[in-house]
C-alpha cells in the first residue's frame, strides 16, 4: 500500500509536506450515520464561511423502514446527486456499494479539483479506498497540490487509513466546530 508520508516526497505548493502542518484531517465518530451528519454540518458551515470546496457528503434517505437506506453523495461543487448503493433485495447480506456510481462521483470531484478549491472533503476513507480506489487517488492529488483534505474514518478503516496516511494524518475530535476551525485555519495558512 503506497502511503503518503515525508519519506515519499509528497510536496504542497512547492514545499515539503512535513513542515508543520498536517493538511489531512481525520475524524472518527461513533454510531451509524453520525460521521455523514458530522461531515456534511461542517461543509455547510465552510460554504456560509466562503470556502470553495470539492468534495461529497454522504445522505442516507430512507424509503421503507423494512428496507436499508439509500446512499447518496452530494457533490459539494453543484448540485450533482449521485447514487452510490445498489438495491440488493430486503435480505440481501452483501455490500450495497455501486462501484459505477462512487467512480462517478470520484470523477465529479476530480473535476471540481481541477478548477480550484480551498479543501477537498472526503465522506468516507472506506474499504474502496483502502484497496487503492475510490477517492483515495484524489486524496493524493489534494494534497500534493497544497490543498487540505477532511476526511471521516470508520472505526473499521482506521488502521488501514493510518498506515496509509502515515504521518500526515492530524486527528480532529468529533465535533462541528473545532473541525470548521481546523479548516479554516488551513484554508488561511495556504499561501495566496
Amino acid at each position: 500500500m503506497r502511503s503518503l508520508s515525508c519519506s515519499a516526497g509528497i510536496m504542497y505548493s512547492g514545499r515539503q509536506s512535513c513542515k508543520g502542518r498536517n493538511m489531512l484531517g481525520y475524524v472518527v465518530a461513533d454510531g451509524r450515520g453520525a460521521a455523514d451528519l458530522l461531515i456534511r454540518d461542517v461543509a455547510l458551515r465552510l460554504q456560509a464561511e466562503g470556502m470553495r470546496l470539492a468534495g461529497a457528503v454522504q445522505v442516507n434517505p430512507e424509503v421503507d423502514p423494512d428496507r436499508k437506506c439509500h446512499m447518496d453523495l452530494h457533490i459539494l461543487s453543484g448540485s450533482d446527486v449521485v447514487r452510490i448503493s445498489q438495491d440488493l433485495g430486503a435480505l440481501s447480506q452483501g455490500c450495497r456499494l455501486d462501484p459505477d456510481g462512487l467512480e462517478r462521483a470520484v470523477g465529479l470531484v476530480a473535476a471540481a479539483l481541477d478548477n480550484g478549491a480551498d479543501l477537498l472533503v472526503v465522506n468516507k476513507f472506506g474499504k474502496q479506498e483502502i484497496d487503492g480506489r475510490g477517492f483515495r487517488p484524489v486524496i493524493g492529488e489534494a494534497l500534493s497540490r497544497g490543498t487540505p483534505v477532511l476526511v471521516a474514518v470508520n472505526p473499521g478503516s482506521l488502521d488501514a487509513f493510518l498506515a496509509y496516511a502515515e504521518d500526515l494524518a492530524q486527528p480532529l475530535p468529533p465535533e462541528a466546530t473545532a473541525i470548521t476551525d481546523w479548516c479554516l485555519h488551513h484554508r488561511a495558512a495556504d499561501p495566496a
